[in-house]
């Protein structure tokens, strides 16, 4: 109850800006109308309101307060000092954001200590599987998901895409952490960074002429895009891991989608939104990921820089043409059509044919033949690079800061 009543407190000075976001929605993200059920959910129960009418009713006023009448930039100098979960908030923070913080940094009342400690055996065990489907099934993914790549573009985030996806890496170097929840860790101090962050986004962006003409909608960031964009992050990399067949215990299982349930509720999403098993969170992806996959002009955009990202640390292994293959193979044809990603002659074929058997050999459940070891060497090392890549190159000195202004 006392958690029930910290959310309500923080309710109610956002309810007007939720009735002019439910008055703002114009086209609907999804063909199908919400019928998705909170009885699925981690709280078992809940109103049952369309996600693409509901926002962050806790953090938007506090955050449009910050933007209209303080100095954003004297406050993201203070915020810079706070990256350990359990360290104080900084001193001098305007009092409306430090109780927000101080409410939005508490961990919910059903996390799972045990569960999170089989996440991090998960996370042991896949480090180098997950590098490749952060980095390439979710983080292309983000550019077909046409509201997020529309937000992304105009914001602030599109003028500097290696700094987007250095931030969006540092989310999954974070919870692949050992102490990702705990006091030294960084998980909690990320979430709630971010969270300022989307308030801000969601005050700012629609002031953008550019994305008003194109945006499907008058606020970003909605609780329904949250979600969309958490399941092309633990839902995607499930679905791939199964039908690799990876062999996965089942507590480390629901060890990993737990320590994104607790993410997904430190992002401010609602706990009636978040699934509780992975059979409810690949049929909620159903509804609201699957059939909204599209490119844009913004996206096809943002793709392309992607690709390039890894020119300067390798020319071969993390070369453009490889990124592209490992994403058609991926994402799928269509897709990769879509963002005019070309087909390449060597590496597309190759992981068609070779990369379940390399997963089978990886695994235990085939022996390396002479003929393939060559092939095997060099997934493996495609593997570790991006990885290092991913969650490595791109972590340190990351800053998450409130933006100010749109691109």
């Amino acid at each position: 109850m006392d958690e029930l009543n910290r959310r309500n407190a923080f309710k109610i000075g956002g309810a007007a800006l939720g009735a002019m976001g439910a008055m703002a929605l114009v086209t609907p993200a999804r063909a199908e109308p919400w019928t998705w059920s909170p009885q699925g959910s981690v709280a078992g129960a809940g109103e049952g309101a369309d996600p693409l009418g509901v926002w962050d009713e806790e953090a938007d006023p506090v955050v449009a307060n910050l933007l209209d009448n303080h100095n954003v930039a004297d406050i993201n100098n203070l915020l810079r000092t706070w990256t350990r979960n359990g360290q104080p908030l900084p001193v001098g923070l305007p009092t409306e954001l430090r109780d927000f913080m101080e409410y939005a940094r508490q961990l919910p009342s059903w996390t799972d200590q045990g569960k999170l400690g089989s996440a991090i055996a998960f996370n042991e065990k896949r480090g180098l599987y997950l590098g490749v489907l952060y980095g390439l099934a979710s983080g292309m993914m983000s550019t077909v998901i046409p509201k997020e790549a529309r937000s992304v573009y105009y914001s602030k985030g599109g003028a500097d895409m290696k700094d987007r996806i250095s931030k969006t890496a540092k989310l999954g170097y974070d919870i692949g952490a050992a102490n990702a929840y705990g006091p030294d860790g960084e998980m909690v101090v990320t979430c709630v960074k971010t969270r300022l962050v989307h308030a801000a986004v969601r005050h700012l962006l629609p002031q953008s002429p550019h994305w008003t003409r194109v945006a499907e909608e008058g606020i970003p960031i909605s609780q329904n895009d949250i979600m969309v964009t958490w399941h092309s992050l633990p839902t995607t990399v499930m679905r791939h891991l199964t039908a690799w067949k990876v062999p996965i215990p089942a507590s480390e299982s629901e060890g990993f989608l737990h320590s994104w349930q607790v993410a997904a509720h430190m992002l401010g999403v609602r706990d009636e939104y978040i699934p509780n098993s992975w059979g409810e969170a690949n049929s909620q992806a159903t509804q609201v990921l699957d059939p909204i996959l599209a490119a844009t002009p913004e996206g096809i955009k943002l793709a392309d820089i992607l690709l390039d990202l890894g020119a300067n640390i390798d020319l071969t292994i993390l070369s453009r043409g490889v990124l592209g293959a490992f994403t058609r193979f991926l994402l799928g044809d269509k897709i990769a059509d879509s963002l005019y990603i070309p087909r390449e002659p060597v590496w597309s074929p190759l992981l068609q044919v070779a990369w379940g058997p390399f997963i089978a050999v990886r695994e235990g459940a085939l022996p390396i033949v002479p003929l393939a070891k060559e092939t095997y060497w060099l997934f493996d090392e495609f593997l570790r690079r991006f990885a290092l890549f991913y969650l490595n190159e791109l972590q340190p000195t990351i800053s998450i800061e409130i933006p100010q202004t749109n691109r």
